[in-house]
């Protein structure tokens, strides 16, 4: 491993001087700095970015928490994220909640503990309205970005989501304009915030068709291509009188439409069906599924942006990005 003093010898300086051109200061000249650099990299010295971060109180790390890297919503946020901080001089630490809030708190205390100059967290959404580990970020006066929607329990820390809400109307309406008046909705996560908006979007465009509201008509669905089976098996079974799916995620969607698809259903001529999110798969299915696109990259780059505001010390802003209905060949109007 070459060090500095290595340097100096080589360069015949003392090793302050060669501490001084990495650190750029402007009282050794320009020949000098350029002649220890050029000997630098032709040793091939590596910066010891460990003490570097000692002396600048700046580790240039990011800790990033995620359920899991095969959740396909996640691609291209991280991707975004890790362009940006890549750009910004940053590296990212990632770790997988699966889903587990003692996994989850562990991951962060672990980035906390390695001095991150700030936290990305797709939280473990929960009923409670506290989680401890989300004050010991405030007590580490952390840096932290929410990914996604907030939930009481992280309510003071910045995020970036999409208009769940707004999008989900837009869903049901496509489905109404269609001339769909019986659609059911298989419903997220009970404790996801995300799962409840994109619920009330479809509540209040039912609404404001002047539709009545069924309870029978709603599935708990969860958030997985298996959940999403088990619910259209659960709507076959209790033969469900609806002529259209609105599914919480592109995930339950598949599953849905699969399941349906297996057992002899016409898509979309029996049964439309639309997703949300606009993951690969979705238009690359059996029957490509019409779905709301989520902004993936912009949510991933607009974290970044509100991250170095906050490490520049400025007040958390949070932003809301809107969503578009994508049509493709899972719905139509419904067989008179």
């Amino acid at each position: 491993m070459i060090r500095l003093k290595d340097i100096a010898k080589a360069g015949n300086v003392s090793i302050m001087t060669v501490s001084k051109v990495m650190r750029d200061a402007p009282d050794i000249s320009g020949a000098t700095k350029a002649r220890i650099r050029r000997l630098a990299e032709e040793m091939g010295y590596v910066p010891d970015a460990t003490a570097r971060g000692l002396r600048s109180r700046s580790t240039r790390l990011l800790g990033l928490v995620i359920s899991a890297a095969t959740n396909p919503i996640y691609a291209r946020v991280m991707m975004a994220i890790e362009q940006r901080a890549h750009q910004a001089g940053y590296d990212i630490l990632f770790a997988h909640s699966l889903n587990d809030p003692e996994r989850e708190a562990n991951s962060i205390r672990r980035f906390l503990a390695r001095r991150v100059d700030g936290l990305f967290i797709s939280p473990v959404y929960r009923l409670e309205p506290n989680a401890p580990i989300y004050q010991e970020i405030k007590k580490h006066k952390a840096p932290c970005v929410i990914l996604g929607h907030r939930a009481p329990f992280c309510e003071d820390f910045a995020n970036v989501e999409t208009d769940s809400r707004t999008a989900s109307m837009m869903a049901t309406r496509h489905l109404i304009e269609l001339g769909h008046r019986r659609i059911a909705f298989f419903s997220g996560p009970l404790a996801a915030p995300w799962a409840k908006d994109r619920l009330e979007g479809y509540r209040l465009a039912l609404r404001e068709a002047q539709i009545p509201w069924d309870d029978q008509r709603v599935y708990q669905a969860g958030g997985t291509i298996e959940e999403g089976r088990q619910a259209a098996a659960q709507f076959m079974a209790e033969q469900g009188d609806a002529t259209a799916i609105q599914a919480v995620n592109d995930l339950v969607a598949i599953g849905a439409a699969g399941h349906l698809l297996d057992h002899g259903w016409g898509i979309p001529n029996q049964m439309s069906i639309v997703g949300f999110g606009n993951i690969l798969t979705s238009e690359h299915f059996r029957v490509p599924l019409t779905t709301v696109r989520q902004p993936k990259m912009r949510q991933g780059e607009a974290a970044m942006d509100i991250m170095e505001s906050l490490i520049q010390g400025h007040a958390p802003s949070s932003l809301i990005l809107p969503a578009e209905l994508i049509e493709r060949s899972s719905t139509a109007s419904p067989e008179k």
